[in-house]
């Protein structure tokens, strides 16, 4: 994707630059800041903290599985995320982390689609795409520029807009095809597709319902915060829904605010307008609350707080593709992971802040979420261990 990615030495030529190299430049070093470029959060609490979320590590494998060896490793490098996090399936990574990877990613491969198109779409092309459709008067227009575009970058997935019973309806044809992924390609575009849309308009435009071609995936507990928390699998078309009334809704953004917008993608594309409305969304807010706390609220309290019984809230988290204990040990995964990557917070005092009694707990905890333990996942981030929290034999 064609972004200024926010550093402190940034250069923000032809719209795309990393740790301060232009688009010309084509030397990738890891910039003596990056840690903080990576992970600038607001350390005004946890619970803005755990907001600004993290990214599963299925994302992070799909989208350096078309680079080579060599420049798998310079990506994750400069992204900061460990090797082990590929072979973990339940890992997670910032967001930061996640939209440095995906912009080292383009540059390896001159291609801000992954590698998955038989056309590449060359670095600059989203910026591009963008300064076409931000002159729209209204979302109406401004999908069907967005749709266009794509359709002149891309050879093998392309998609259009459609009215359908008061709901405008984005449909895809996805002509991708192993050893490319196809289901990756699905989930990259709608999420530029719909992240666009929502900036364009100012607020999140609400999927109403997501159809895909493929079976359910595992990872599809992402999808809720992805798209909606109506989901259908094995569909007959990979569609999203929304209120038609929403085509009407003026563009409200112009060249100025384009450049803030770019200079922070990818993160503003496919993080910023998450789901909310979701039982998970809501689990995980009140969720919130308890971090820091003796104990951890119960499920059967939790659902007299939401004004159902137990059985409907774990089939209503169940058809969502998650449960209570996934939703409360992914907030845990996350809240660790900013404390490691932001703070200068012990292990054990983290692990305490997340609700371990013991710290070898945690430790294997965290080991089974992330493959590697939490001292050499903070190393890798370019943080040195505290001085209350040296690397020993069991970190």
């Amino acid at each position: 994707m064609a972004i200024a990615f926010d550093c402190a030495d940034r250069s923000v030529m032809g719209g795309f630059s990393v740790a301060g190299h232009s688009t010309g430049e084509f030397a990738w070093k890891r910039c003596p800041k990056m840690a903080k470029c990576l992970f600038v959060l607001d350390t005004s609490g946890a619970a803005q903290h755990m907001d600004r979320g993290t990214v599963s590590a299925h994302f992070v494998a799909a989208a350096v599985a078309r680079l080579t060896p060599p420049a798998r490793d310079r990506v994750l490098r400069v992204a900061g995320v460990p090797e082990e996090v590929l072979g973990s399936p339940h890992a997670r990574v910032t967001a930061e982390a996640f939209s440095a990877l995906w912009l080292a990613v383009a540059r390896e491969l001159d291609d801000e689609f992954f590698g998955l198109d038989t056309r590449r779409m060359k670095v600059g092309s989203f910026a591009l795409l963008c300064q076409a459709v931000v002159s729209a008067d209204n979302l109406d227009r401004a999908i069907k520029r967005i749709l266009a575009g794509f359709r002149v970058l891309l050879d093998d997935i392309d998609a259009e807009l459609r009215l359908d019973d008061g709901h405008a309806v984005i449909a895809l044809a996805n002509r991708i095809r192993p050893p490319a992924d196809p289901r990756f390609a699905v989930e990259a575009l709608l999420v530029m597709v719909h992240g666009l849309m929502c900036w364009l308009t100012g607020h999140r435009i609400p999927i109403l319902r997501a159809e895909f071609t493929y079976p359910r995936p595992a990872h599809a507990s992402e999808y809720t915060v992805m798209f909606s928390e109506h989901l259908g699998f094995d569909a007959a078309c990979t569609e999203i829904r929304f209120d038609a009334a929403t085509l009407s809704a003026p563009v409200v953004q112009n060249a100025g605010t384009l450049r803030q917008f770019l200079r922070t993608a990818p993160q503003s594309v496919f993080l910023k307008y998450k789901n909310e409305d979701s039982w998970t969304a809501r689990l995980r807010r009140r969720l919130r609350a308890s971090v820091g706390g003796s104990d951890w609220p119960l499920l059967n309290d939790l659902a007299d707080e939401f004004h159902v019984t137990p059985a409907t809230l774990r089939r209503r988290l169940e058809a969502e593709g998650t449960s209570y204990q996934d939703v409360k040990d992914q907030l845990r995964r996350d809240l660790a992971i900013d404390r490691l990557c932001n703070s200068t917070m012990s292990v054990a005092d983290i692990a305490a802040l997340v609700g371990f009694h013991e710290t070898s707990a945690f430790h294997r905890a965290f080991k089974k979420w992330n493959g590697v333990q939490p001292g050499e996942y903070r190393l890798q981030q370019g943080k040195p261990p505290t001085a209350a929290d040296p690397r020993t034999a069991s970190d």
